[in-house]
């Protein structure tokens, strides 16, 4: 059983489904991230589940119309309670009745943008998605402005369900550190370097609000943890 809540302070670690490993991760939640290939992804995420002992999230390849298949695949493949990674606008259909039917928790995930954030909450509950069971993932950018405006959304976010919105009264959840991989300065920086870039990131995603942060190594969780 997961229990996330708006008062959580938990870190992930992002691993590809193919390295998977059986060691103990330095995490609150392994976050198994798939590709494109969905009969081997449900092939070795079947023979690799005795094995973890994590609370588990399932995330997609990240193209909504390969997860709209994809992770509904992998669902039924579940033995336990995950959380499922992420929906969309454009997938939410699709994918949000399997949860449901698993009793899994959703990640939802807009643009930066509070009002869709909220408008996506409210389409999924309307299918029957509970509330108890959506975090939200506003998006945010590694660096600059993109990472700056993020963070002010999550700060949004919870300051109006503090005035009593029950429609943005949910958890977040940060990928800053998945964001950095992508930029130049991760692309061509030391080892060192990279792992201070994401726990800079990671750290002010807490700080903004996150309740759940993907990270994207090990020791990267392991800093993280001793600053929480």
């Amino acid at each position: 059983m997961i229990n996330i809540s708006t008062n959580s302070n938990l870190l992930a670690l992002c691993v590809n489904y193919n390295d998977f490993n059986d060691i103990e991760y330095n995490c609150d939640i392994l976050a198994l991230k798939f590709d494109e290939d969905i009969e081997k992804s449900k092939e070795i995420l079947k023979n690799i589940l005795p094995q973890i002992r994590k609370p588990l999230m399932i995330c997609g390849c990240g193209k909504d119309d390969v997860d709209c298949i994809l992770l509904p695949e992998l669902i039924k493949v579940l033995d336990r309670e995950c959380i499922i990674s992420y929906v969309t606008e454009k997938n939410y259909k699709d994918i949000i009745p399997s949860v449901i039917s698993g009793g899994h928790y959703a990640v939802l995930k807009t643009p930066i943008d509070i009002n869709l954030a909220k408008e996506l909450n409210i389409l999924c509950m309307k299918l029957g998605l509970s509330s108890e069971k959506i975090i939200m993932n506003t998006d945010i950018g590694a660096l600059g402005y993109g990472y700056e405006y993020g963070y002010s959304i999550m700060e949004k976010v919870i300051q109006e369900a503090q005035k009593g919105d029950s429609y943005l009264d949910m958890p977040l959840i940060s990928e800053a550190a998945l964001e950095v991989v992508k930029t130049k300065e991760y692309k061509t920086g030391s080892d060192e370097a990279r792992v201070k870039l994401e726990i800079c990131a990671s750290s002010g995603a807490i700080a903004a609000g996150a309740n759940i942060v993907v990270m994207n190594s090990a020791q990267g969780v392991k800093t993280v943890k001793e600053l929480i």
